[in-house]
């Protein structure tokens, strides 16, 4: 944990394929930002150089066929965009080789973290949530969870549903709370 003089850091890498899941990550790293030095970034960039000394990891992404995204998922949201028709912009970012890579390349951490999605406003039975699927690859690469994975909304045409934003950058400032709960039970 960061001493006294210091802030603690935290990272929000995220997986987007439209946008809607950057803009949650960008709002979680705004939340945190009002205690801790934090920012967030796509998820390759999420290298062990740049996560050296992060205390909080925060990772998101969206929920796909009711869990977490796989590269036949991707592939078709960047089909999806690119058809002439197309109602949803691909988030510059949108290509990467996705968390489920992410993970089987990175080494297991003794840090703190927390999950989060964005899914369709509809029944988690009915949508599933890539953030359970997240939570469970946190913790065993050897995270500690601080919080319960997290949902943000968005609507069928592909839209933040109203106030997700600030819910999140509420989410991020209340998950300083619980990290810094955390590293004094472990310390």
């Amino acid at each position: 944990m960061a001493s006294k003089d210091q802030l603690m850091k935290a990272v929000v890498l995220y997986e987007s394929e439209f946008g809607n899941t950057h803009v949650i990550a960008e709002a979680i790293a705004r939340g945190l930002r009002r205690a801790v030095d934090a920012r967030s970034m796509p998820i390759d960039d999420g290298t062990e150089e740049a996560l050296q000394g992060v205390e909080l990891l925060v990772i998101g992404g969206p929920t796909h066929v009711h869990g977490l995204s796989r590269p036949s998922t991707r592939r078709a949201a960047i089909t999806q965009a690119q058809r002439p028709d197309a109602t949803v912009e691909l988030d510059p970012d949108a290509e990467t080789d996705g968390i489920r890579a992410w993970f089987d390349a990175m080494p297991t951490s003794r840090a703190v973290a927390a999950a989060f999605d964005t899914r369709v406003d509809r029944s988690s039975f009915l949508t599933g949530r890539a953030s359970k699927s997240i939570g469970r690859l946190l913790t065993g690469h050897g995270f500690e969870l601080v919080a319960e994975p997290e949902s943000f909304l968005v609507t069928s045409d592909n839209h933040l549903v109203s106030g997700e934003e600030e819910r999140a950058e509420q989410w991020g400032e209340r998950l300083i709370y619980l990290a810094k709960v955390a590293a004094l039970g472990n310390g």
